[in-house]
């Protein structure tokens, strides 16, 4: 499959690294092509690794991922292009995340709305699906790393691009215990969760930790 990747932080790089493992064709975007931390990215990567602008990446890929910083989501996204966004699953695994007072973070949009929704209203013919932002990058593509069970939540409007998500994590990354939780509302508890999850890696001074849901 052909990946559009979204974002040259350590999450785009992170997740760009694994599908390409897994034999897929990522394409890492930025702002414009030719960024540096993407061209290094590629060459690290291999021959199915490649790097442009967010259109060309948006263009590029069947599936895409917006691995960019929640507060500048929206702008990325408008920048990749409607028509290179329309049709298809967009994972979002961006959090928008305050941070101009500094630590602890707040949330920029929350309670009655998520950045997943906003991008879902600007981008109605794109399939947004929420998934990974409730963890750190290196838990995302290795959930083996922790050991024992723990637990994974999607969410989105369209049940066939859920499924197809939770397929490629389940098959792909290798998580065992992936919750849908159904529309895309859901993603204001799933951002909302990014405050706790900044106290307890604060407290723990390790990123290396997860949710495990314990049922009656």
């Amino acid at each position: 499959m052909r990946i559009g990747m979204l974002g040259t932080g350590s999450v785009g790089q992170t997740l760009g690294t694994k599908l390409v493992s897994l034999g897929h064709e990522v394409r890492m975007g930025s702002r414009e092509k030719g960024n540096e931390k993407a061209v290094g990215w590629a060459k690290a990567a291999g021959p199915k690794a490649s790097q442009g602008s967010f259109a060309d990446a948006a263009s590029f890929g069947e599936l895409l991922f917006n691995c960019t910083s929640g507060r500048h989501s929206l702008e990325a996204l408008r920048a990749a292009g409607e028509p290179n966004l329309s049709g298809k699953v967009l994972v979002d695994v961006a959090n928008p995340l305050e941070l101009s007072k500094g630590a602890p973070p707040t949330l920029a949009v929350a309670n009655s709305d998520s950045l997943a929704e906003q991008i879902q209203r600007a981008f109605p013919k794109a399939k947004v699906v929420k998934a990974l932002n409730t963890i750190s990058a290196a838990l995302m593509v290795n959930p083996q790393r922790l050991g024992g069970d723990h637990d994974l939540f999607v969410c989105g409007d369209d049940a066939a691009a859920r499924r197809q998500v939770v397929s490629l994590l389940k098959e792909g990354f290798g998580w065992r215990t992936v919750h849908d939780l159904g529309d895309l509302t859901a993603a204001r508890g799933m951002e909302a969760w990014l405050l706790l999850w900044a106290r307890l890696m604060g407290a723990f001074g390790s990123a290396d930790f997860n949710l495990h849901i314990v049922r009656g």
